[in-house]
C-alpha cells in the first residue's frame, strides 16, 4: 500500500493524535493515503469514531509493539 503522508503522534493523549490527523488528511487530496503512528491506546476506538463522523476511510489498523498504527483514505 502506497503511504502518501505519515504522522508521528507517540506520545500523545487523546484528542491530540486526531487534531494532528485531521489537519494532515486536510493538506491531503482525495484518494491519498495517511500513516497515523500513535503509543494512545484509546486511539484504537477513538479513530474508529472519528473515520464515521468525517467519512475519510479507515482502511486499516495494526498493533505493533507499543504502536498503534491507523491506516486512512482521504474522501
Amino acid at each position: 500500500m502506497q503511504i502518501d503522508k505519515e504522522i508521528d503522534t507517540r506520545g500523545l493523549n487523546c484528542p491530540l493524535p486526531i487534531l494532528k490527523a485531521k489537519k494532515a488528511l486536510a493538506e491531503l487530496q482525495s484518494g491519498q493515503v495517511l500513516k497515523v503512528v500513535s503509543t494512545d491506546a484509546g486511539s484504537l476506538r477513538d479513530f474508529q469514531a472519528f473515520a464515521k463522523q468525517t467519512g475519510n476511510e479507515l482502511l486499516d489498523q495494526q498493533t505493533q509493539g507499543a504502536d498503534f498504527l491507523h491506516i486512512f483514505r482521504r474522501r
